[in-house]
């Protein structure tokens, strides 16, 4: 059985602020825009925030719908999720994120740049898509109380920007060996967040208490 959460306002946007993590995050970004103007940043934070949005609304519209018609269950959609973000909180512990931005084309779009790491797998990771297919489940909430979700997450989304605008400060402040430390931390705890999903899909799985 998977697991609920409460339709309420305040509980929506701490649930998908706590899920979506800035802080986590802004490593990765200043990792990605190294180098780079500040009007140039702050298009590739656009850029990253607005795929995020459409992939976890994709979701948001069809993915209940899409895992029935798979006959997916909800623990395997955790699971799977999960070791993806194992995977890649274990990456960014052993420095391989930081290489992987670094080896980045000079040339790169912004576009380019915000897709991968930063949208996917590092705002709309497996456990934002899983919160917001949970919170707008289709079997228990209304039509309205999806629009409110939905209204939720792009509020979420818009601090999430303004922490990359303010982003820069950090990086004067750490400079890029600190800004490395601090990542490697995160993804220890993004490691962490990880294993504790593959412990509760398990459990789902075979029906453990």
């Amino acid at each position: 059985m998977a697991p609920t959460f409460l339709n309420h306002f305040f509980y929506e946007f701490v649930t998908l602020i706590v899920i979506l993590d800035p802080v986590a995050t802004v490593p990765i970004f200043l990792m990605v825009t190294a180098g780079l103007p500040r009007r140039q940043s702050l298009l590739v934070a656009a850029y990253a925030v607005g795929v995020a949005f459409l992939i976890m609304l994709f979701f948001i519209l069809v993915g209940r719908p899409l895992l029935s018609a798979l006959h997916i269950p909800m623990a395997s959609f955790q699971l799977a999720g999960s070791l993806i973000l194992l995977l890649f909180g274990l990456k960014m512990v052993l420095g391989k994120v930081t290489e992987e931005a670094a080896s980045m084309p000079a040339d790169a779009t912004p576009l380019q740049r915000a897709v991968f790491p930063l949208a996917v797998p590092g705002i709309a990771g497996a456990g934002a898509i899983l919160t917001v297919v949970l919170l707008t489940d289709n079997t228990v909430r209304s039509f309205g109380e999806q629009v409110t979700t939905t209204a939720i997450l792009a509020l979420c989304l818009c601090l999430l920007f303004a922490a990359y605008a303010l982003a820069g400060t950090l990086f004067r402040l750490l400079g890029k060996p600190g800004i490395e430390i601090v990542s490697r931390v995160f993804g220890l705890i993004l490691s962490s967040i990880a294993v504790t999903g593959l412990v509760i899909a398990i459990k789902l799985s075979f029906g453990l208490g």
